[in-house]
């Protein structure tokens, strides 16, 4: 059996390392794992008019009166609703004023003289904090009164009330903690700066001309052609036919799984090509030119090249990683640039060349096959299955339980395909769905085929239409279900037609490919020829139904701001305007705070980089590796990250310590122990865990080569790691009843979700950006959502209880 262990200093290697390596013996110090710290059940309660409101740090406000009474207001009173908006805000003031003691004891601990976090404020007597705290709490109240009475409540007339209420209908208590925290902090350093200082602070923060950040591309003369149109239309195929016929050339896809499929199919044609992740750089040997697929947030910026291909561009308004898009349509130096996406981002895109001097060529599509959404749902039936139908699933957990399930209930062989599995097996399963003459039937996929993967889909079928985003459970937004619903009505049917038009047009000329051709280029849609393969969108629960029905028949909204972050030679610079010891999560809100734009951007949400610079504040960085460490891939929710982020960072200071056995906090001994050995859904949460704190080593091993050099064996433990993880999964059973009693209760959270923005958003835009899609680079889907791991728990403890 393959273990990884921990050994004592005298223990010989084990056997996976002395089959991976024969180099000297690698041994490390024995220590046991913490325990797993579990939620706190401790429940807080504050009074609104009378009546006692429950509300626990993980769920937020759990009061469903409050909830019906709120959301009654402001749906009778949707026009004239001045008073509805006063009692929710004033809502909103007493939750947010009863959660401020709760910060400052959890968070910032009492006061004492050596308290760190005090100390680097300037605080230096609890009388003086009791002074400050009281007054950020006035502060609070009147900037709820602003937003109350007057109405005030955007970034620029209000930024504290717009900071807190966005960040609590982002990410519920949590996020409204965290904020709260921040808000503090820059409220008790207001006035420790001069005018003089304040005035540099404000100069450094001036972000109306981002395009001026990327001078030697602004030396070139640009053509930028967008390619607009829905799924299934060609564009991103006639985008990368351009890219292939280029000499060099840049790929940059919104997902490691798109980065690795284009660099295969230019390896597979004999193309030098790179692929470049945040995880993962081959280069290509003894070539001094190639083409190089990567994710976005890895676009190469200072490589002159004769075409690069930017997917999914809509994608530029997402409100965390918007500016990766807007850094490379900005900051890419290719003499053509394609940009791929939706119809909703013409105007953006249009103006944003407008700014920079750069000519704009608009190609739109429509798709090559029709699309319609079903009359009725399954009704949770899965023996309603046919031959070509895709499920769509949002967690690892519930596709391999669906898979499960309707591989026992149908007697029919089902894939699977997500952005996690490695890229041989992806596509090893997408092989079997797409063979007509085999037993596969169906697929279960995450949401991860909207972004393009080939696969001969017939008919969509949507698990649920809620999806679970990291923080909390929310409706499927109307671009999300269009994009993954597209994909029904066989991809390679609609290549395929390209491909017979391309043939057509090069021998022999028609009136009507000639007028097509004219149409394009006036940027006029091309009509499309139907071929006759009708894809068909529906859902699991006739519940989910409507919503999807819904979101077909309306358009998304237009694109009007794109996502912005400052490079870090800007951090770095505004950096060295505070005295030594300022906190850097303090600078990073300050920039925030001063922040001047132009009215096409907003500063995507800064609020995981403020936690990652608070956990090693106390570490000794130069400021350059601190802002390294702003975007490395962390999930402060998993199991012991903050201590591996912690050791990394440890090493990077002392630039030693750099193996991955030398990293004391990575959970290895997980490896070694048997499902039966750890309680509940523990066991896949670690394996979890430690495949993302080895995936922070591999992103760090590229940047840090020096100190991080262990990266074959951080792969090769991550392949077992991986491996555990497939083998856990695939033999997880079911049980129909509890399939449906997690699509209820989650379609219940996101139901709770919406109600609360309506509640305190009003009519006023989050961030710039609705948009709430997330296609992380580091994780494409979750393991399992909060639902899946309290019923995991529940069936964790019926089988204790009947084999006791």
């Amino acid at each position: 059996m393959k273990s990884v262990c921990r050994a004592t200093r005298s223990t010989p290697k084990t056997a996976v390392f002395r089959s991976f390596t024969s180099s000297a013996q690698l041994c490390r110090q024995d220590h046991r794992s913490e325990a797993h710290e579990k939620p706190s059940g401790h429940r807080q309660a504050w009074s609104e008019h009378g009546r006692t409101v429950r509300l626990t740090p993980r769920y937020g406000l759990r009061s469903d009166h409050l909830r019906t009474t709120l959301r009654s207001e402001i749906e009778d009173n949707r026009r004239s609703s001045d008073q509805a908006t006063r009692k929710n805000y004033n809502a909103f003031d007493s939750l947010v004023q009863q959660r401020w003691p709760i910060v400052q004891r959890e968070k910032l601990g009492p006061w004492t003289a050596d308290n760190k976090i005090y100390k680097s404020f300037g605080i230096n007597s609890e009388s003086e904090l009791k002074r400050e705290s009281k007054l950020f709490l006035q502060a609070i109240a009147q900037s709820h009164a602003q937003a109350s009475k007057k109405g005030h409540t955007s970034r620029q007339t209000n930024p504290l009330f717009w900071n807190l209420r966005n960040a609590f209908v982002r990410g519920d208590i949590a996020e409204l903690d965290k904020e709260l925290k921040y808000s503090f902090q820059s409220f008790i350093l207001r006035s420790k700066f001069s005018q003089a200082v304040t005035a540099s602070h404000m100069r450094l923060a001036d972000f109306r001309l981002p395009y001026e950040w990327f001078p030697a591309t602004r030396m070139m003369q640009r053509t930028i052609h967008l390619h607009v149109g829905p799924t299934n239309s060609g564009k991103t195929y006639n985008a990368l036919k351009s890219l292939e016929n280029a000499r060099t050339g840049i790929y940059c896809g919104p997902l490691r799984l798109l980065a690795h499929e284009i660099y295969t199919r230019f390896t597979a044609k004999g193309k030098a090509c790179a692929l470049v992740t945040g995880e993962e750089q081959r280069i290509p040997e003894g070539v001094d030119e190639y083409f190089a697929s990567c994710t976005v947030e890895m676009a190469p910026l200072n490589k002159r090249v004769d075409v690069a291909v930017v997917d999914e561009i809509q994608m530029i308004s997402d409100d965390r990683r918007g500016w990766a898009w807007t850094q490379a349509v900005l900051g890419i130096q290719a003499k053509e640039l394609h940009l791929c996406g939706e119809e909703r981002t013409v105007e953006l895109i249009q103006h944003l060349c407008a700014m920079m001097g750069d000519k704009c060529i608009v190609h739109r599509y429509q798709r090559l096959s029709p699309l319609k959404t079903m009359h009725e749902s399954l009704n949770g039936d899965f023996t309603k299955l046919q031959k070509g139908d895709c499920v769509v699933a949002f967690s690892r957990l519930g596709i391999h339980k669906l898979k499960g399930a309707i591989e026992q209930l149908t007697g029919k062989r089902c894939a699977i395909v997500y952005g996690s599995l490695p890229p041989e097996t992806r596509a090893q399963q997408a092989a079997l769905f797409n063979d007509p003459d085999n037993d596969y039937d169906f697929l279960v996929a995450s949401d991860a085929i909207g972004m393009g993967l080939n696969l001969e889909i017939k008919r969509v079928i949507f698990e649920s239409a809620t999806k679970y985003d990291g923080q909390n459970h929310r409706q499927l937004a109307v671009s999300e279900i269009k994009q993954i619903g597209g994909r029904a009505g066989r991809f390679r049917t609609a290549r395929h037609e390209i491909k017979s038009a391309e043939a057509a047009a090069s021998t022999a000329p028609s009136a009507e490919s000639a007028e097509n051709l004219a149409s394009e280029v006036k940027g006029e849609p091309v009509p499309a020829k139907p071929t006759g393969s009708v894809g068909l969108v529906t859902c699991l629960d006739a519940e989910d139904l409507p919503h999807i029905q819904k979101s077909f028949q309306v358009d998304a909204d237009q694109l009007k701001l794109a996502g912005l972050l400052p490079p870090a030679a800007v951090i770095e610079r505004f950096y060295s305007y505070f005295p030594p010891g300022t906190p850097f999560s303090f600078v990073l809100s300050r920039l925030r705070e001063l922040a001047k734009l132009s009215n096409s951007f907003f500063l995507c949400d800064p609020i995981d980089m403020l936690e990652i610079a608070d956990c090693i504040e106390d570490i000794p960085m130069a400021i350059h590796d601190r802002c390294v460490f702003l975007t490395i891939p962390v999930s402060f929710r998993e199991y012991k990250q903050r201590e591996v982020l912690r050791s990394l960072a440890r090493a990077v200071a002392s630039m030693t310590n750099g193996h991955l056995l030398d990293i004391e906090d990575l959970d290895l001994e997980i490896l070694d122990l048997d499902k039966t050995m750890v309680p509940g859904p523990q066991y896949l949460s670690r394996l979890e865990a430690l495949h993302k704190a080895l995936t922070m080593y591999l992103w760090l091993s590229y940047r840090y080569m020096g100190v991080f050099v262990s990266q074959p064996l951080a792969f090769h433990t991550k392949s077992l790691v991986e491996d555990k993880i497939t083998e856990h999964l695939e033999n997880i059973g079911f049980m129909p009843e509890r399939l449906k009693q997690s699509r209820e209760a989650a379609r219940r959270r996101a139901e709770n979700r919406l109600d609360r923005k309506k509640e305190f958003l009003v009519d006023d835009v989050l961030g710039g950006a609705l948009d709430e899609t997330k296609h992380e680079e580091d994780v494409e889907e979750p393991l399992m959502d909060e639902v899946e791991l309290e019923l995991e728990k529940e069936s964790a403890v019926e089988v204790s209880s009947k084999e006791a």
